[in-house]
């Protein structure tokens, strides 16, 4: 009995793959036939498009008049933003969840697909067959990836964005390296922060053309829709309580952490920052980046920058933490199998999603409740300065030390 080649293998594990992504659209035309409402996020991307081309406000007080009736959210993305959501306003209403759904498990399977395949290294999907189909499917069961996809929102698409920018294009010597990253920051500020890692790891054409892009998109808007780029600029870019209450449990910031622990005191996101961030994580965090990019673990070196880039953001949904798929599929391909059982069971256990929360529930936890509502948060803060510590460990044993 003859075997599969490795690369027919990977191509079923791909074709089922794909076959979970056209399932979930398929979901999501049925849920438009059938009127329900699904994905708000989505809503209010389709919704900001629709109101660049009417002429109207994108920042204001009112509700989105392009909004369905079942949504009360603003827009509370960049200017540019509002012109790359105008395929969406294409699509019936009813059916852009479906579409950005569709999407982002595509975007889930090219994470996965590319970290898992290694410059100079063994493919995990080439293995087995199975491979990438179960490992999309399990990704699903995880709490940042099925509320992205519940609550209709671009967090999945945006990582596919920025793992394709550094880890194909930037190591292929592209000139088209950094656009990526420009486009996803020109949508959602956040990815900002994987200019400084190009440039940390030496790659400052690509930073360079990162900034240049996101720039570039921005300056357009000053002319096209000047009143409303001062106005996101000079108010909303300042204002993290623009999109929630920043001391809910979903805020799974150092931010959130603080307001979270003081009370809302006013010196909470100055103590986070300048303390939790600056003075304890930025350090470890930058050598940490710097030397696995030297020893060409540059999967390892960006999920270093993805994760402190969570801590840092004011305001870090729970659903932005989908960089735990990446995570866990680099744990996988270098057979740390404990580790990747611990990370895959915290974000499947749901837990920001069982302790007690809304109001001023969150200032009345005690320190139980305080380590399990703030579970993101501590166990990013002791990856980080864990991997540092073993970091530090091994150039004591062995300052020439190549591999891990």
């Amino acid at each position: 009995m003859s075997s599969s080649s490795p690369a027919s293998e990977a191509r079923t594990g791909r074709f089922l793959a794909g076959g979970i992504a056209l399932l979930v659209l398929a979901f999501g035309v049925v849920g438009w036939l059938a009127g329900w409402h699904l994905g708000a996020d989505s809503a209010v991307y389709r919704a900001g498009a629709l109101t660049l081309l009417h002429g109207d406000p994108l920042y204001t007080r009112d509700v989105l008049s392009a909004l369905p009736d079942w949504v009360r959210l603003p827009f509370t993305y960049t200017p540019a933003a509002a012109p790359l959501f105008l395929p969406l306003a294409l699509v019936p209403s009813g059916l852009v969840w479906g579409v950005i759904a569709f999407l982002s498990v595509v975007g889930l399977i090219v994470v996965i697909t590319v970290v898992s395949s290694p410059p100079g290294g063994s493919s995990l999907l080439g293995r087995s067959w199975w491979a990438l189909p179960a490992g999309t499917a399990v990704a699903l069961a995880l709490e940042p990836v099925w509320k992205t996809l519940f609550l209709g929102q671009i967090n999945l698409i945006l990582m596919a964005f920025v793992v394709l920018d550094v880890l194909v294009l930037s190591l292929r010597g592209s000139r088209w390296a950094g656009v990526l990253i420009g486009v996803a920051a020109a949508i959602k500020l956040t990815p900002l922060i994987f200019v400084p890692h190009l440039f940390f790891t030496g790659r400052w054409k690509d930073g360079l053309r990162a900034l240049g892009t996101f720039a570039a998109l921005e300056a357009v808007m000053f002319a096209v829709i000047p009143v409303d780029a001062v106005r996101f600029w000079r108010d909303s870019a300042t204002d993290p309580s623009r999109v929630g209450s920043v001391h809910w449990i979903f805020n799974q910031s150092l931010n959130g952490l603080v307001n979270r622990a003081s009370a809302l005191a006013p010196w909470s996101l100055a103590v986070a920052v300048a303390v939790g961030v600056a003075a304890v994580l930025a350090v470890p965090a930058v050598w940490l980046v710097v030397r696995l990019h030297r020893r060409g673990e540059d999967a390892a070196a960006l999920l270093v920058t993805a994760f402190y880039g969570l801590l840092l953001s004011p305001v870090s949904w729970s659903h932005h933490w989908v960089w735990c798929v990446p995570l866990i599929t680099v744990l996988l391909v270098k057979a740390r199998w404990w580790a990747a059982a611990a990370v895959t069971a915290l974000f499947v256990s749901q837990v920001v999603m069982l302790v007690p929360n809304g109001g001023d529930a969150e200032f009345r936890w005690g320190l139980g409740w305080s380590v399990l509502g703030n579970g993101y948060v501590l166990a990013a803060v002791a990856g980080i300065l864990g991997l540092a510590a073993r970091e530090l460990r091994l150039v004591r044993r062995s300052p020439q030390v190549v591999t891990v």
